[in-house]
């Protein structure tokens, strides 16, 4: 049952061969890649606002021209990366460039701030998306983190349900918005040249605080979430169609152009109109009102701005798992995380998004304003390694026209530190401390991961050669748990007498008196084999039993311990296993995991017993 809902829910699985015909052709890849980055207008507009507002009209003035300077950073950044991809055609994330450039270290602090990044883009792109709805129905506000969710998950089930799928699904929202907000924007731009400007002066707060350059810094820092999700096509070049480079390139540059248009087109009209949001609606909703009004291009425009927030989270779906896939392959991270599932897809590192991107959901209730102070840091120190990797990688390599990528990398580099040096120290109070503490404590669990894998592996090694060879033991010693007298104890019986010189079966009595009747129904079917019944006066099954074990080894002192056989039965339904207390189960695990006593391994046997209905 359960895998016939998997395969309703994600599809069939799919043989590894199809792994090469399930990549993305550019649409399609503009479609997976580009939400995040094109719907960080969204709420890097909204963070502009709410940091000028309070410095009222004059504060305001400043909107475009903090547009424009994040929008020659965006430039300079998406210069950057194409160097990226045709420097790291096979996928140049900012782990790996960092990695093979500065070194591991360096490499694993990009990781983290990637990983960091990657969980809040899903969690702001999902909030904000609620808040661009909500926006026109405020009724759904109360309601903002259940939606949220809600979404989330059906972002989940399209990745899980593989590349292809998830580009065609993605592309609906994506092209939507952009052929709802272009058009919104030049049909604003007519008006305004018709209408002409209008006066801040007239609509803006009052002003709570003076204009000062910390301000104007704080509003840069915050508006600087506008480039999120710009480096997420040069982590995903392998997921492109052949030549990988190429289409990666050409996609990076159409994504940027937009990017660019988008932003500072929105934020321009913004502070040309005078726009002012009412309370509980959002800065693009308002200018949305201004320019079309309240009927349907208006709704058309919040929908397609919603699904594209919701689906932005889709960029982090899309990298993510693809960066915890590699970090497990170097060691840093569970092994898990590089197994395809039966989509072709990293499930598990999916799952572990979803599962963090939700905990965030529910710890700042949907708060998107919460939220943004978090992760704007990652994505910039990300950005800065990235960038000064590939100088090195440049240095190092010396082909054709070196140096002038060398200058272009080198020039991102800067630009990012810049910028995240202000946003670290004008947002550490909102929330970034946060992040900037999470970020050793990451580093940290990687360098852990990886020594005990490295333990592990030398522990298991044969480089020292095979231990001396030992005698042949003799035949073991048996104990058989049994929690009463039935047919699943008959197979484990058998079983036990056919490798054991020395069988004996053990009942722990919970309740006074039970002991008895086991051993008179014991004795009428198997009279050759002992029956131990062992007291509990605290009703325990473990304790009594693993004394047991561990007395009768003492006893005997024949150079190795008793083998336990258990008998389990195993229902015919997954649901029937939570009507049974699992008590196999337990002690399986306290045996599997007890240390080795008096220098030899406990070897534990399951002998299954189905039962039919």
């Amino acid at each position: 049952m359960l895998d016939h809902l998997r395969h309703l829910l994600i599809g069939p699985p799919l043989p590894t061969q199809q792994l090469t015909h399930r990549r993305l052709n550019k649409i399609r890849a503009l479609a997976a890649f580009s939400p995040d980055a094109l719907s960080s207008v969204a709420y890097a507009n909204q963070e502009i606002y709410l940091g000028l507002a309070v410095a009222g009209a004059v504060g305001l003035s400043l909107s475009l021209p903090i547009a424009l300077a994040i929008t020659g950073l965006l430039v300079v950044v998406a210069l950057s990366y194409f160097q990226t991809i045709h420097g790291y055609p096979t996928g140049g994330g900012s782990y790996t460039v960092a990695k093979e450039n500065l070194g591991m270290l360096p490499g694993l602090v990009a990781a983290a701030a990637l990983m960091s990044d990657y969980i809040l883009t899903a969690a702001v792109s999902l909030t904000a998306g609620v808040g661009a709805i909500a926006s026109a129905f405020p009724v759904l506000w109360p309601y903002r983190v259940e939606l949220a969710l809600l979404m989330l998950t059906v972002i989940v089930l399209l990745n899980l349900r593989g590349l292809q799928e998830t580009g065609t699904a993605m592309a609906i929202p994506v092209y939507l918005f952009l052929f709802t907000f272009l058009p919104m924007l030049a049909w604003g731009a007519l008006r305004l040249m018709r209408e002409g400007m209008g006066s801040l002066a007239s609509v803006a707060p009052p002003a709570r605080e003076p204009l000062t350059l910390f301000l104007v810094l704080h509003t840069f820092a915050s508006g600087c979430t506008a480039l999120t999700g710009i480096e997420a096509i040069s982590n995903g070049v392998p997921a492109f169609r052949p030549p990988e480079a190429r289409n990666a390139g050409r996609t990076l540059i159409a994504m940027a152009i937009l990017m660019a248009v988008l932003f500072a087109g929105s934020v321009g009209l913004i502070q040309a109109f005078a726009v002012i949001p009412r309370p509980d609606e959002t800065i693009l909703s308002a200018l949305a009102r201004r320019v079309l009004g309240e009927g349907p291009a208006y709704i058309l425009v919040q929908v397609s701005t919603m699904l594209i927030l919701a689906v932005a989270a889709n960029t982090s779906f899309a990298d993510f798992p693809r960066l915890a896939a590699i970090l497990a392959r170097d060691g840093f991270l569970p092994h898990q995380l590089m197994n395809l599932g039966d989509r072709l897809v990293y499930s598990n590192g999916i799952i572990l998004l979803a599962t963090a991107a939700g905990v965030l959901i529910l710890l700042f209730g949907g708060d998107t304003h919460a939220l943004i102070p978090l992760f704007a840091v990652g994505a910039f120190l990300a950005f800065t390694l990235s960038q000064t990797g590939m100088v090195v990688h440049w240095g190092r390599e010396k082909g054709r026209g070196w140096a002038v990528k060398a200058f272009l990398n080198g020039l991102g580099a800067l630009a990012t530190a810049l910028a995240l040096l202000v946003i670290a120290v004008s947002k550490f109070l909102e929330g970034a401390w946060i992040t900037i503490l999470v970020l050793p404590l990451l580093v940290t669990w990687f360098l852990r991961v990886r020594a005990h894998y490295q333990e592990v592996a030398l522990e298991l090694s044969l480089s020292r050669g095979l231990p001396p060879p030992l005698e042949v033991p003799p035949r073991p010693r048996v104990v058989i748990p049994i929690s009463g007298v039935h047919r699943g104890v008959v197979d484990a019986v058998n079983f036990a007498r056919s490798i054991a010189r020395e069988v004996t079966a053990v009942y722990v009595e919970l309740e006074p008196g039970s002991g008895e009747r086991i051993r008179q129904k014991w004795e009428h079917w198997w009279p050759d084999v002992p029956l131990v019944i062992l007291p509990s006066p605290y009703r325990s099954v473990i304790g009594p039993l693993l004394d047991f074990l561990d007395e009768t080894d003492r006893q005997h002192n024949d150079g190795q311990q008793a083998v336990v056989v258990l008998p389990e039965f195993v229902p015919a339904r997954w649901w029937h296993n939570l009507l049974h207390n699992q008590t196999a189960w337990l002690l399986k695990a306290a045996l599997l995991y007890r240390r080795r006593r008096l220098g030899f391994q406990r070897v534990i046997i399951d002998v299954p017993y189905h039962l039919r209905r």
